[in-house]
């Protein structure tokens, strides 16, 4: 059985596809169950602001890994991996196929291959680089590092950066990018679709998006996570600080260019089959998708 990622760039309309996909899979007698692969979504009280799946929608489609790591607790893209392989081959092996739905593009790689990962940090390593973040911020520690590998991070990458850093002066090399994880061997026959859509349409659902997560109560949502002693890897969502600050528009913009480099990242990934969403409704993507499942079978 085929294991079907769904990749694609923040507020592309992942969750509602993988429901209408279900949806088609089941009229043919399967079970489809969605495996989350957001590195956000796997935290307990970050539910808004990281767009996970409502409780309407998991009632249309079964989720695995949602919301299940204290905010407090710091989670790898490692752990990460070893649930991700054991919800995926319990899934086969009951004979339910298995999607795989997110936008971060390590956590896809590691639920469809090995990752190549470099030791942990010591804790008094990690205690002097997160003080220097604090103190001096993410663009003068990005500033540090070695040409090569500042190329490949944004200067607004908090967790990068920090990683970076800490292995810079372990003197550990760090890989160049991320593609330096990604074995080229997948664990399971895959599928991988990546959602693109034109930029201006996915300007308007990130606005659209954050104004809804506002409305929700993403600001109070933070603010409790902040006072919960939320973690280096929770404070990592994309717009956490900025809601803090209560810098709605600024939450966009941080938004907008997640997007940007999801997007450039989707389009270097081997094996990914672009589904353009300009213009159109959930369910005509996934029957797209579909479509295309069954020309490689047929042929």
């Amino acid at each position: 059985m085929e294991v079907i990622a769904i990749f694609g760039p923040t507020a592309a309309g992942k969750t509602g596809v993988a429901i209408e996909l279900a949806e088609l899979l089941r009229k043919r007698g399967e079970d489809p169950v969605a495996v989350n692969c957001d590195s956000i979504q796997v935290y307990r009280g970050l539910e808004i602001i990281s767009g996970a799946a409502t409780p309407e929608e998991r009632a249309r489609l079964e989720h695995r890994l949602l919301g299940f790591v204290p905010i407090d607790e710091e989670f790898s893209a490692g752990r990460y991996a070893q649930l991700a392989h054991a919800e995926i081959d319990r899934l086969v092996e009951e004979g339910r196929r298995p999607l795989v739905v997110g936008g971060t593009g390590l956590y896809l790689r590691a639920a469809l291959a090995e990752l190549e990962m470099r030791p942990p940090v010591p804790s008094e390593v990690r205690e002097v680089v997160e003080a220097e973040l604090a103190e001096r911020g993410s663009a003068a520690l990005h500033a540090e590092l070695p040409e090569d590998l500042r190329s490949g991070v944004h200067p607004n990458d908090r967790k990068r950066i920090a990683r970076l850093t800490e292995l810079v002066r372990l003197g550990i090399t760090p890989h160049r990018s991320s593609e330096g994880l990604w074995t080229e061997r997948l664990r399971r026959p895959a599928r991988l679709f990546g959602i693109v859509l034109d930029r201006e349409e996915l300007r308007e659902r990130i606005n659209a998006r954050v104004d809804a997560m506002v409305a929700a109560g993403a600001i109070e949502e933070v603010r409790r996570a902040d006072a919960a002693g939320a973690s280096r890897t929770a404070r990592a969502a994309i717009g956490f600080e900025e809601l803090l600050r209560g810098e709605v528009e600024s939450m966009k913009s941080a938004q907008r260019a997640f997007a940007r480099r999801q997007l450039t990242w989707m389009r270097k990934m081997p094996h990914v089959e672009l589904v353009d969403r300009t213009g159109r409704e959930d369910s005509e993507v996934a029957a797209e998708i579909l479509a295309r499942l069954d020309a490689r079978a047929d042929s």
